[in-house]
């Protein structure tokens, strides 16, 4: 599976009831796909973090938060789950992907000003273990998809320097994902 580019497993339960998997299938199958050299790649929300922050706490498998954690606005940075991410960030085994900035913004376009605080947040705490993700073609947006250009044109303000938009854009992802330098 390594030789095909695949490099971790996602577990996408922000929403149980469409959900496939459980939360009693993250552990296991997270000691499995270590010796692989695999990633967890969780899609949770802020809430169920901190539900689960034992949980999260013992999994020694490098953990991918998918949507920069879905914490929750107003909250944001002050929510719980930042700071439940931010230890696992500084455990040295966890990254974040700053993506899909609009699902939980209260400010929305065009500087999703809330969200866009905790991206640089994140930056700030550990630039070498952020990525950044498009979430193209956006399927939990169903009437009104957000502008990529937009999306796209944000990273210049959270990581103004180019050597931070080199390892937010190449670097990090490189290392994460074992892409050819």
């Amino acid at each position: 599976m390594a030789d095909a580019g695949i490099r971790g497993i996602r577990f996408t339960l922000f929403d149980p009831t469409t959900s496939v998997t459980g939360f009693d299938m993250i552990e296991p199958l997270a000691k499995r796909v270590r010796y692989l050299g695999c990633h967890v790649q969780l899609h949770l929300t802020g809430d169920q973090i901190v539900e689960h922050e034992a949980l999260l706490m013992r999994i020694a498998t490098p953990i991918v938060f998918d949507h920069m954690g879905r914490l929750p606005q107003p909250q944001g940075t002050s929510h719980p789950a930042f700071r439940i991410i931010r230890r696992l960030i500084d455990r040295g085994n966890t990254w974040v992907k700053l993506s899909s900035i609009y699902q939980d913004s209260k400010v929305g376009p065009p500087t999703y000003a809330d969200q866009s605080e905790v991206a640089r947040a994140f930056l700030k705490a550990a630039p070498e273990r952020m990525l950044w993700g498009s979430d193209w073609p956006h399927p939990t947006e169903k009437d009104q998809k957000p502008d990529d250009a937009l999306l796209f044109d944000l990273i210049a303000d959270w990581a103004p320097a180019e050597t931070l938009r080199q390892r937010l854009l190449v670097e990090n992802p490189a290392e994460l994902y074992g892409f050819p330098r």
